[in-house]
């Protein structure tokens, strides 16, 4: 009864706070979901990166197109080549990936993950390597090796425009950045904060950009998020471009060249 009462607390201040948020003049709107119930704390506990994921390098090895890239992109629209949206992360990068940099349930750059993902000449899908979200012994199985990288394309840091050719010329590209409280309960529309920092060492999520555009004037990625598809437009979001918002361009943002 006691541990009712406070989740109702929570809840009512979560909602008290969305209520606010929502009448003012915002490019987002806040809304109830899974995390309702829940202070950031205990979210950013369960669902953000804990170890730091500051990154020396600054150079990238992605050199930009010649010709200007499209007003647009969304590459859901263009084939097979975004799945669907998950709750969280693979099991095998959880287990097996440790030489790389991953740091297991505590997370890892993007970039480490595809690094692992090529040298070890492949991954296994999700229904023969289930998510367990606890760090077990590895048990890859290499004749079932499903998807392949040929190369990992990393973006120069700071570089969004360099983000914004890869995207439109290559594919989907992965990204770091900084997740404070608000974007918990983001519901839809561009999100813009002013609480979040432009240092790589303030990220603490991991996403994957499948497109680019605008909104109302205001330019933005379009996002895959990894909390399931009850969460935000369908498991995406939208965040504001070309302002390097919450450091979304602090941290080598990558793609991979498919084997």
């Amino acid at each position: 009864m006691q541990e009712y009462h406070e989740k109702l607390q929570i809840f009512t201040e979560n909602k008290r706070r969305i209520d606010k948020h929502n009448e003012g003049n915002q490019t987002f709107t806040m809304g109830l979901n899974q995390f309702a119930d829940m202070t950031f704390g205990e979210f950013r506990k369960y669902f953000l990166l804990s170890e730091p994921q500051n990154c020396s390098a600054t150079k990238g090895n992605h050199f930009s197109s010649k010709g200007p890239p499209p007003d647009s992109i969304d590459w859901r629209k263009k084939g097979n080549y975004v799945t669907d949206v998950k709750n969280q992360s693979e099991q095998q990068l959880i287990d097996c990936a440790q030489d790389f940099n991953n740091h297991g349930c505590d997370g890892s750059l993007p970039s480490q993950a595809f690094e692992y993902i090529m040298y070890n000449k492949g991954l296994m899908t999700e229904e023969d390597y289930p998510y367990k979200a606890i760090e077990l012994t590895c048990v890859y199985k290499p004749e079932l090796a499903a998807a392949f990288v040929k190369d990992v394309v990393n973006i120069t840091q700071y570089d969004e425009k360099g983000m914004v050719d890869a995207v439109a010329t290559l594919n989907p590209v992965s990204f770091a950045f900084e997740v404070t409280s608000d974007f918990m309960h983001y519901s839809g529309g561009v999100y813009t904060s002013t609480e979040c920092h432009q240092t790589p060492d303030m990220v603490n999520h991991a996403v994957l950009a499948v497109g680019y555009g605008q909104q109302a004037g205001t330019p933005n990625w379009i996002v895959k998020n990894s909390w399931g598809s009850r969460w935000g437009i369908d498991g995406y979001f939208l965040i504001e471009r070309e302002m390097n918002m919450c450091a979304l361009a602090a941290i080598f943002p990558s793609g991979v060249i498919p084997a």
